[in-house]
């Protein structure tokens, strides 16, 4: 019978018959890279969310301003990622990055606000 080996540094593993790596440090780089593509990915729309909220709430320091998109443009927002959508009543669509929220208007202006506690996103 063949000795077992840990499936992240090769060591000779020793203990119980199950066992797949010799330490936690190996199970655990193991696992991170059968992950890191998808851990990647998960990275940068992380980023881009963060930044996006980042320069909400720098345009947004009373609680609701009314700004034009380019200014947030300029400043590196991307409108294709926010967290979640609130629709009101009267049909009003909210986009937010976390607590950061703006609504689009015609002309291209936008309202920027901050998530009320009532707003069940």
């Amino acid at each position: 019978m063949s000795e077992k080996l840990c499936l992240e540094c090769q060591s000779p593993l020793m203990g119980r018959k199950d066992k797949r790596f010799c330490n936690d440090y190996c199970r655990n780089a193991f696992h991170n890279k059968q992950n890191e593509e998808d851990n990647s990915y998960v990275r940068r729309v992380n980023a881009i969310l963060r930044k996006n909220r980042r320069i909400l709430a720098k345009m947004n320091t009373s609680g609701k301003a009314k700004v034009r998109a380019i200014q947030l443009a300029e400043e590196g927002f991307n409108f294709h990622f926010y967290t979640n959508t609130y629709q009101t009543k009267s049909g009003n669509l909210y986009y937010f990055c976390y607590d950061q929220g703006y609504l689009k208007h015609e002309e291209d202006w936008i309202t920027l606000v901050i998530k009320q506690d009532y707003v069940k996103v």
